[in-house]
């Protein structure tokens, strides 16, 4: 009780704070604390946790966090009716598939393991992404389709100018250049500009989309071919004596008296590489980004008029007066294959971009098609007058020119030829034909100038922006060059068949193993055997070491056992594959079951 005189103190609220008014997302975390607390029977009351029992609460929080997740629990109470990432359908996961499985040994080493994991996850996310984003592309290949009982080939240019939009329209036109021709044409890597050499010295190049001309000249000799470098700002002249370099200006960069007396040209844009054939049967190999020359082959077959490259694997395809087709790479001087294709000369050679399929033509009238992977032949057809020009777009269109009359023939692989897709006739001799990159446009060198022809289906609809962007500005073109240099690819990886790289070359690995072995005198890579460890106690007694032994040499057993097992497993399921689908053949109906009582 206070004395008079002295103050009262109310000290019922000191060290209290008020309590905030109750939210609706705190109501559960309230209840968790009500059921945490124990009661007085427990004997412990809002006392601290031990670590122990915060771990494991804590990991019960991130399960339930997790179930909750995987439900897609919603504030409604509902859950997702359509849980986890949308399915890909398995042609697409196919279409982009990379490589099989690395098959994992039980001895691998931990950190192998690990590295092959990863890269097998980020292979299996690469190929879910890009079939995601395949269902994203905005554009689909189209054909030209006719009317009942209407041939395609009897349309006419005019016609489907006419039928189609403006833009597309005014992709068909005629250029009338009479006086230098006949003409050589390229396109560039984007398909945006054009290139064209007359035989008579006229050199242009044209934005031919704007119809907007970049540069124009006359070399004052004649032109024997033209082509694109690795961008729109430089190409090359083959012209009577050497080869010259000009920019997209015309002014004369490089003259290189090495490469002289050349006849076609092909540029291999990931190599920087810029191979030449001559008259004078020499296949020379330029590199671009250093100006070297990497590789002089004396092919030994006369004048070389009759060049293409596979678009896979970058090998250089040669034609012959003698009716061989010739495969090079710079890093050999003998071709690496020597085909057999005409009784007379070749006239021309076309290589689809899968690398799978080559087309030929020669001076027997004869179109011949030959799948490359085995270096046979699939099919043959005789032209009344020959095809002197051959070019495959990248949708598998092949056209051929015969004479004044282009003919585009489709589905070539799996069809027969029996009547061509499209026709146009050109107002002089055809001297140049190629298809324009992701573009339904074919470019038409004449005697007569230049004429750019109008075949749907013929283009790829949707480009890769990174590699070739045919709306790029010049900032992005200086950014991409510096990247392509950079991944610039060495002439020594061109090889026949490209995925040699990733494998192991078994038989000389045999052979250094074997020089190995003969110069130390003893098998470094041999297995040691195994020699106990000395254990004391008396737990290295003659028994106990015996024991030992035969349990390691188990374990070795068990492996060479388990292996036979799955290689006999494996032979089985092939076997029982191979009676399901003689059963399927089997079962199947024939023609001539109806004459069976």
């Amino acid at each position: 009780m206070a004395s008079p005189g002295e103050a009262t103190v109310n000290t019922s609220h000191v060290g209290k704070k008020k309590k905030p008014a109750a939210r609706y997302w705190q109501e559960p975390q309230e209840k968790e604390k009500d059921e945490n607390k124990v009661g007085e029977d427990g004997g412990q009351t809002g006392e601290p946790l031990l670590p122990k029992e915060q771990k494991t609460q804590k990991t019960k929080k991130r399960k339930q966090e997790e179930t909750q997740r995987q439900g897609k629990k919603f504030i409604s109470g509902k859950s997702d009716p359509f849980p986890g990432p949308a399915p890909i359908p398995e042609g697409k996961m196919q279409k982009f598939k990379r490589k099989d499985k690395t098959k994992k040994n039980r001895r691998q080493h931990y950190k192998l393991r690990d590295m092959i994991a990863r890269s097998e996850e980020a292979s299996e996310m690469a190929q879910k992404q890009a079939a995601r984003f395949d269902l994203l592309l905005p554009e689909d290949a189209g054909f030209l389709e006719g009317d009942e009982d209407e041939d395609t080939c009897t349309i006419s240019q005019e016609a489907i100018a006419d039928a189609v939009d403006i833009t597309s329209g005014a992709k068909y036109f005629n250029l009338k250049l009479s006086q230098f021709g006949p003409y050589r044409v390229d396109y560039s890597k984007t398909g945006r500009h054009l290139l064209l050499g007359g035989r008579r010295g006229h050199v242009a190049c044209i934005d031919w989309q704007s119809k907007q001309l970049m540069c124009e000249i006359n070399v004052m000799e004649s032109v024997n071919d033209v082509k694109w470098l690795h961008s729109e700002t430089m190409y090359a002249v083959a012209q009577k004596k050497w080869l010259h370099i000009y920019d997209s200006n015309g002014i004369e960069l490089h003259c290189i008296r090495k490469f002289n007396d050349v006849l076609r040209m092909q540029f291999l844009p990931y190599h920087f590489l810029l191979a030449t054939a001559s008259a004078t049967s020499f296949l020379q190999y330029l590199d671009v980004s250093v100006g070297k020359e990497v590789a002089a082959i004396c092919t030994k077959t006369g004048r070389l008029d009759v060049m293409c490259q596979n678009p896979h694997n970058a090998i250089i395809h040669l034609g012959h007066p003698n009716g061989t087709v010739s495969l090079w790479s710079p890093n050999q001087k003998e071709a690496l294959v020597k085909m057999l294709c005409h009784q007379g000369g070749v006239r021309s050679v076309a290589v689809d971009k899968s690398g799978t399929y080559m087309v030929t033509s020669g001076m027997d009238k004869k179109l011949k098609l030959y799948d490359i992977r085995a270096f046979k032949p699939l099919k043959s057809y005789f032209l009344p007058t020959g095809a002197s020009c051959l070019s495959l777009s990248q949708r598998g269109l092949l056209s051929a020119a015969t004479g004044d009359i282009v003919q585009v023939y489709k589905d070539v692989w799996n069809t027969p030829m029996t009547k061509p897709y499209m026709a146009h006739r050109a107002r002089g001799t055809v001297w140049g034909l190629h298809f324009c990159p992701f573009e339904d446009v074919l470019g038409v060198g004449h005697g007569e100038g230049f004429t750019s022809m109008l075949v749907p289906g013929a283009g790829e609809p949707n480009f890769d922006g990174l590699d070739a962007n045919p709306y790029r500005s010049a900032k992005q073109r200086q950014e991409w060059e510096v990247k392509a240099l950079l991944e610039k690819i060495q002439p020594e990886l061109i090889t026949l068949n490209p995925n040699e790289l990733g494998q192991v070359d078994h038989a000389t690995f045999q052979q250094r193993h074997q020089d190995r072995v003969q110069a130390l005198g003893f098998d470094p890579l041999a297995k040691e055997k195994f020699i106990p460890k000395f254990k004391k106690k008396g737990r290295s007694s003659a028994g106990s070491v015996e024991k030992r032994k035969k349990q390691v040499a188990h374990e070795d057993q068990r492996d060479i056992i388990r292996k036979t097992v799955e290689d006999r497993m494996k032979m089985e399921k092939e076997r029982e594959e191979r009676e399901k689908k003689k059963a399927v053949l089997s079962s199947s109906r024939s023609a001539l079951d109806r004459f069976k009582k």
